[in-house]
């Protein structure tokens, strides 16, 4: 027996019913020799890890452009809180932990520069639209490696593909378009929990709102600090989900504490007129939609400069897509000089 399979074994004798195991996957793309060493979500893990896609988190945007202080989060720190809170979800329920970790690091690869602000502008320009988890799993399915892409397991690939919920229920009724294992879909939760929290913290410290602002059941329900509200969240979570009624198939059902749930819908909104609408970051999402419509619009004109400054890996795609992949993979920072570059007369 190797490392890999007394991995596997650890997680058949340790894990629930409901837990995805890694000996279990539906399989890869492509097959490939197993790691001796690496169960397949681990493995998946290491994969997103060292990807070029994940490094380039650290110079994106969560909310906040340019923000003049060192402590705002970025999409990377982002992706770190999601795996975070969704790991303790996963032990507390003994669901496999390799798995949501590895949704968690890549479920948002494929995000823009500048935010949702950046995903907006890709959206009207791009014919067919544009969403950032989509354009995830073309990153791990074809971008990364040269156009090989990383390989990764149908479930890493499932709730990457399905861990977006927009102002929507985290968990629907109907169960459309859910991931398909109860990893994927405790992601969901810990990716409204991560962004709830601080975005709120981030905005507070930013002063952009103050801590008088916050509605008052949110402080009364969820706490004062970034700590209590996750795990209040988090509590919330692990006490109301549990065995599906009346099932013949094992499956856990998702829910929150009606209570908690109800002050986090009344965040989300909160959020959502007084943050992401607020004046100052509407005035940073106008100079970044002009950034990011000059340049897409310069690269479809001038194809010689896009096969200078992009990878080449999408060249039997279409311009528009080319064009695409290119502008989303870029940074913040590579954006702005890009754009200043190209457009700002020297001096």
């Amino acid at each position: 027996m190797n490392v890999r399979e007394k991995l596997e074994k650890r997680e058949r004798d340790t894990l629930s019913e409901f837990a995805c195991l890694s000996a279990s996957s539906k399989g890869r793309m492509r097959s490939e020799e197993e790691c001796p060493l690496r169960p397949a979500f681990q493995h998946d893990r290491d994969r997103i890890v060292y990807s070029q896609a994940f490094r380039r988190l650290k110079h994106k945007t969560q909310v906040f452009l340019a923000p003049t202080g060192d402590h705002c989060r970025t999409r990377l720190t982002h992706t770190l809180e999601v795996s975070e809170i969704a790991r303790t979800l996963a032990r507390a329920m003994d669901l496999n932990e390799d798995l949501v970790e590895a949704i968690s690091l890549g479920h948002d690869l494929g995000h823009t520069p500048f935010g949702h602000a950046g995903e907006t502008v890709l959206n009207e320009l791009v014919p067919g639209g544009f969403s950032h988890y989509r354009q995830s799993l073309r990153v791990v399915d074809v971008l990364e490696n040269g156009g090989d892409g990383l390989n990764l397991t149908y479930e890493v690939r499932d709730g990457i593909a399905r861990h977006s919920k927009g102002y929507g229920e985290v968990i629907p009724a109907d169960s459309h378009g859910l991931p398909e294992t109860a990893e994927g879909c405790l992601v969901r939760y810990a990716d409204i929990i991560a962004y709830l929290s601080h975005d709120l913290d981030d905005a507070i410290h930013s002063d952009v709102i103050s801590e008088g602002d916050v509605p008052e059941e949110c402080h009364q329900v969820m706490g004062r600090t970034h700590s209590r509200r996750i795990m209040t969240m988090v509590e919330g979570v692990i006490s109301h989900t549990g065995p599906g009624p009346g099932s013949s198939e094992a499956k856990l059902v998702f829910s929150i504490d009606p209570r908690v749930g109800g002050a986090m819908q009344t965040l989300r909104h909160f959020l959502f007129h007084q943050v992401y609408r607020s004046p100052r970051v509407h005035n940073e999402y106008v100079k970044s939609r002009k950034i990011l419509t000059d340049l897409f619009r310069y690269f479809l004109e001038n194809r010689e400069i896009l096969d200078q400054e992009g990878s080449g890996v999408t060249a039997g795609s279409s311009p528009v897509r080319q064009v695409c992949d290119f502008i989303a993979s870029m940074s913040d920072r590579h954006a702005q000089n890009l754009y200043h570059r190209l457009f700002v007369p020297e001096t």
